[in-house]
């Protein structure tokens, strides 16, 4: 059976992004050993570039071997030791993700919830923790399923003065709008390289506060999942360099070419950028009479979730813009299957050119 000939597309949905000439080749370069000293050196480099863009000091800073959802996990297998209570934050999918992944680690979980495309008040959030009394509070910076921007300046603070930890999910959100992750007091994170990283899927960057370490240190119980174990893996990212699992070389190139290129224009231009390219897809979009379906004043700017044009069906609309023009969109999920689009300006794909391309496509399928 013959390989397909993959074809050239404009990486325009929720993940992965289009992803940088520069950072391709560096994933070429020759395999080494995951514990030949130079590649132990880009090791070291990652993690001080994951810190500036994590903007923390964080000894406790890697890049874990997996997707998103392997970030996910790590946190919470972490953190979580059968019988504590997790109060979780649910508008989306990968809210009630985090829900349900919390509950596999034994947790009893507490949910507060609102409905797709809304943003939770966070002194609604402080409430809750006041009343539950949590081990952990846990919350989507920015719902991928809804394009839903959550404040969350606040709360780690409270979480704080209640004795919880404060977990966020910044996998959309990370390299594409600020994620202060000191100053939000923000106890662990996690993300993955596919979004606005522009670098393939396969890396779950993360972070731990030495709060969040204290608390590892002092479970009862073994960590339910060896392989992301902190305890373990830590001692290979760390100072000791104790085999734990072959990393994936190549994707490490890939990940310090794009963190490279996310810190050579600076995360303020890059943050600014994102922003812009949204405004500019949002003014478009307006003209078009299509809305966005998350709440007025907090939309992500790498995530434009909006309402499938009238007159348009959802499912050949996408097939369309594929076919004809070679633009990935995504659907919506969920509550917003088959009503919304996802529209994704993430990393290398937040450019002039891929906006004015999809509205000038829409326009052409609108008639």
């Amino acid at each position: 059976m013959t390989t397909p000939n993959i074809p050239q597309r404009i990486l325009m949905g929720p993940g992965p992004s289009d992803i940088p000439p520069r950072v391709l080749e560096a994933m070429a370069r020759p395999t080494i050993g995951h514990l030949d000293p130079v590649f132990l050196e880009l090791m070291d480099g990652v993690r001080d570039k994951l810190r500036q863009v994590f903007q923390t000091t964080n000894e406790t800073t890697m890049a874990m071997s997996g997707t998103g959802s392997a970030g996910m996990e790590t946190v919470f297998v972490n953190l979580v030791e059968p019988g504590d209570t997790v109060l979780v934050c649910v508008n989306g999918v990968f809210g009630n993700r985090m829900a349900q992944v919390a509950g596999r680690c034994g947790a009893k979980v507490e949910t507060i919830e609102k409905p797709w495309g809304q943003v939770f008040d966070q002194d609604e959030v402080i409430a809750t923790i006041d009343r539950v009394k949590p081990n952990v509070v846990a919350i989507v910076h920015a719902e991928t399923s809804t394009g839903a921007h959550q404040p969350i300046d606040k709360i780690g603070a409270a979480a704080r003065d209640a004795g919880a930890l404060f977990v966020i999910d910044c996998v959309t959100s990370f390299a594409g709008a600020p994620v202060k992750i000191d100053e939000w007091q923000v106890d662990a994170a996690y993300t993955g390289t596919q979004k606005c990283l522009s670098c393939p899927p396969g890396l779950s960057p993360v972070t731990f506060s030495p709060r969040a370490m204290e608390r590892v240190a002092a479970r009862k119980s073994k960590v339910q999942s060896w392989y992301l174990d902190l305890s373990l893996i830590g001692q290979y990212w760390g100072s000791e360099r104790v085999y734990h699992h072959t990393a994936p070389i190549n994707m490490l190139y890939g990940l310090d070419e794009a963190l490279n290129i996310v810190l050579e224009v600076g995360l303020d231009a890059r943050f600014e950028r994102h922003r812009a390219m949204h405004a500019l897809l949002r003014d478009g979009l307006s003209a078009l009479g299509v809305e966005y379906v998350s709440q007025d004043g907090h939309h992500l700017p790498m995530l434009n979730a909006v309402s499938v044009p009238a007159g348009i069906d959802d499912a050949a609309g996408r097939k369309q813009l594929l076919n004809d023009y070679g633009i990935e969109i995504g659907g919506g999920l969920g509550e917003f299957k088959g009503k919304a689009w996802r529209i994704g300006l993430m990393g290398a794909a937040a450019s002039k050119r891929n906006v004015t391309l999809l509205l000038a496509a829409l326009r052409d399928m609108l008639g």
